[in-house]
């Protein structure tokens, strides 16, 4: 989100501390072997390879409403855009925009990061064929909603420069089931940022869809925004993902620069 550096490791390392990424107070640290550890992480980014494959069979509808705050708690700018989705057998994203009101945050806040953060790193976090770019640390385990979880703190290996390339990584934590050994829940936010744009936090939910896969539901965030420029920003943001159904074969999307559907 526009508003007036590419952080080092090093500082995103510490933000896992001072920025609510790592510091649960409910979670557990465990003793694991290091063999273990592997195991698990082995296993999780093999099984988001295989749900992410899965989702291509799938249509679902996405609902993103973006909030600027004012200093009182009052909403001063909203952006909203509901869409269908859909992914190609590439893993590329299909979007048919349904209902995209004028927004009334200011002009160019909602950046295209923005905009390609909603369908990749806020809801998933983890792009498989990126798993190697990132450094795992193991927290200890949680207990979530009669869930049993690993935890793990995610940090890329090297932040990638936004002058360079177009690649978005997540930074922040997962939590994975013990029995599934899937992801159900990430808290994070997505890098590069520059002095210009920066991004929330978020919190995001999955949910077991057809009684297989951990697909994301929900997706939040109520963050500041501190611009280098000493400007703050305060935003909420809330994602729905919903309506979850197979059949993208039978599916055409249209142009997307068709009018907006009335609601």
């Amino acid at each position: 989100m526009r508003s007036a550096k590419i952080v080092s490791a090093i500082l995103l390392a510490l933000a896992f501390s001072t920025a609510g990424f790592a510091q649960e107070s409910a979670v557990v640290p465990v003793d694991l072997s290091q063999q273990k550890i592997d195991e698990i992480i082995k296993k999780f980014t093999e099984n988001e390879g295989i749900f992410r494959s899965a989702l291509t069979d799938y249509v679902f509808n996405r609902k993103a409403i973006v909030q600027t705050i004012g200093l009182g708690g009052q909403v001063t700018g909203t952006y909203r855009r509901d869409s269908f989705m859909t992914f190609g057998s590439d893993g590329g994203r299909f979007e048919k925009v349904l209902y995209a009101p004028i927004a009334t945050t200011p002009p160019g806040f909602v950046t295209p990061e923005d905009l390609e953060d909603l369908g990749g790193i806020n809801p998933f976090a983890l792009e498989p064929s990126a798993i190697s770019q990132y450094n795992f640390r193991f927290a200890g385990t949680e207990h979530i909603d009669e869930l049993d979880l690993y935890v793990f703190d995610v940090l890329p290996k090297q932040i990638p420069d936004a002058k360079k390339t177009k690649q978005r990584l997540f930074t922040g934590r997962i939590w994975v089931d013990k029995a599934d050994l899937m992801i159900v829940r990430s808290k994070g936010k997505a890098v590069p940022e520059t002095k210009d744009n920066k991004f929330p936090i978020v919190l995001t939910t999955r949910a077991q869809i057809d009684g297989k896969y951990w697909f994301p539901v929900d997706a939040r965030a109520d963050d500041e925004l501190v611009f280098d420029n000493g400007n703050v920003i305060k935003v909420r943001m809330r994602v729905a993902y919903t309506d979850y159904k197979q059949g993208r074969t039978d599916v055409v999307i249209t142009d997307a620069d068709e009018p907006p559907a009335k609601q």
